[in-house]
């Protein structure tokens, strides 16, 4: 009944990666697990986030098996963080937690196959994952 709905997607799934399981991980495992992941049809939402390095590897390395990998046509991806108008014990707090955490955890980071998501909003209220039919 959801896959008529839903009309072209065939299916997916939401995946929860909480940051812990990527913390060790050099940044090609890291990038390597997010694409597994994303190319099994999942929208992943990470607990933090990539190191913008590490977004830039992921776009590009998205971009370069485009074409090898049949019904594939990129990544959408969105950031979300907390609130940028902390005064300056909240940023110190903040930088002092992603130190000892290995990464700014106070961020969620959404990624999802192209052929799944037409657009990720983010608004102060809200975010909303529009899916494409």
């Amino acid at each position: 009944m959801i896959k008529r709905k839903l009309g072209k997607i065939k299916g997916f799934s939401i995946q929860f990666l909480p940051y812990s399981e990527i913390r060790g991980l050099d940044s090609n495992h890291r990038i390597r697990k997010i694409l597994n992941i994303i190319l099994g049809n999942n929208i992943l939402i990470l607990q933090g986030r990539l190191e913008p390095e590490e977004e830039t590897r992921l776009i590009g390395d998205t971009m370069a098996i485009i074409g090898h990998v049949k019904s594939f046509k990129g990544v959408e991806l969105a950031v979300i963080s907390g609130n940028n108008n902390e005064g300056l014990l909240g940023k110190f707090r903040k930088n002092l937690v992603s130190a000892i955490a290995g990464g700014d955890i106070g961020a969620v980071t959404i990624i999802g196959p192209a052929t799944i998501i037409k657009e990720i909003k983010r608004n102060p209220k809200k975010i909303e994952l529009l899916l494409k039919r």
